[in-house]
């Protein structure tokens, strides 16, 4: 899998690019646990590179040419072999008096109870994917990333067969008579990954998605899946919710060159100045402006 360029990104919000031509090497969570260095595909002429990602961070690959770390993290996940008790006693208790108090609040605005659907077979999934691509369309995942639930005929093909392997699990949280949010699942062997999620803008005073991750999470302590792997990146919703993790970091590995020392240069140098703009929007006074900055 190729990547076409370099991106400078604020937040959600990508404001630059530098043309090169990436291999990306993504690492699963199995992966990143075992931590072996995975063999790196041979380049073609035309390729500028590698972006290695999930990384654990003490391993270290040996490369002659340009090397650059874009971002550390630790990569989260479930431990669902462990249970849902000792998953529950692991959280916080202000993590889980929230949970309490947003599904109570749903609930309330939905008749009295959650009503949270479940799909998983190949006919349940085609009847999935229209409300789940209905609601992808409204939220800014879409809108900024082009991160939706895909909605194209390959997708859908793909998704049958993963269905026919037992390899997908997804959700649709209603309130009332309404869809409010959606979450799709793929497997990778025992570990069930968090590919794509959203939630209707018009519900979010009442936490969909907090609500529906909590709900998809209690049906999987019941299934076959021994993880659940939040993948690449940090949140406050996965560090709330996730029972361990493991520390990793991106890289960047180029070709040697002027060329590609140069934009090792200039995203390094961004990278830094968003850094210390992350520090100063924690303030409270600018918090707010740092997020209609994000999602503009």
């Amino acid at each position: 899998m190729s990547a076409s360029a370099l991106k400078f990104t604020i937040g959600a919000r990508t404001i630059a690019e530098i043309p090169r031509r990436l291999v990306r090497v993504a690492l699963s969570l199995d992966d990143a646990l075992d931590g072996q260095m995975p063999a790196l595909p041979l380049l073609a002429a035309e390729d500028h590179g590698y972006l290695v990602t999930s990384l654990p961070e003490a391993l270290a690959p040996a490369w002659r040419g340009v090397r650059f770390e874009r971002q550390r993290y630790v990569r989260y996940y479930v431990d669902l072999a462990a249970g849902q008790a000792a998953w529950r006693a692991g959280l916080s208790g202000q993590t889980r008096s929230t949970l309490k108090r947003k599904a109570k609040k749903l609930a309330a605005a939905s008749g009295g109870a959650l009503d949270v659907r479940r799909f998983r077979s190949a006919a349940e999934l085609a009847a999935f994917h229209p409300v789940a691509r209905e609601l992808a369309a409204k939220t800014y995942q879409e809108r900024l990333m082009g991160a939706g639930l895909p909605g194209d005929a390959t997708f859908l093909r793909e998704a049958a067969a993963r269905a026919g392997a037992d390899a997908v699990r997804a959700w649709l949280l209603y309130v009332g008579e309404a869809p409010a949010a959606y979450l799709w699942c793929g497997a990778d062997g025992a570990t069930l990954r968090y590919d794509y999620v959203g939630h209707d803008p018009a519900f979010a005073a009442l936490s969909p998605g907090s609500v529906l991750m909590e709900a998809a999470l209690g049906d999987l302590f019941a299934d076959r899946f021994a993880r659940f792997d939040f993948t690449e990146g940090e949140g406050q919703h996965k560090r709330g919710l996730a029972s361990d993790g493991v520390a990793c970091r991106d890289l960047l590995l180029l070709r040697p060159g002027l060329v590609n020392r140069g934009a090792v240069a200039l995203v390094g140098g961004f990278d830094a100045a968003m850094r210390v703009a992350k520090r100063a929007a924690a303030a409270p006074a600018l918090r707010g402006l740092a997020m209609r900055v994000r999602r503009a």
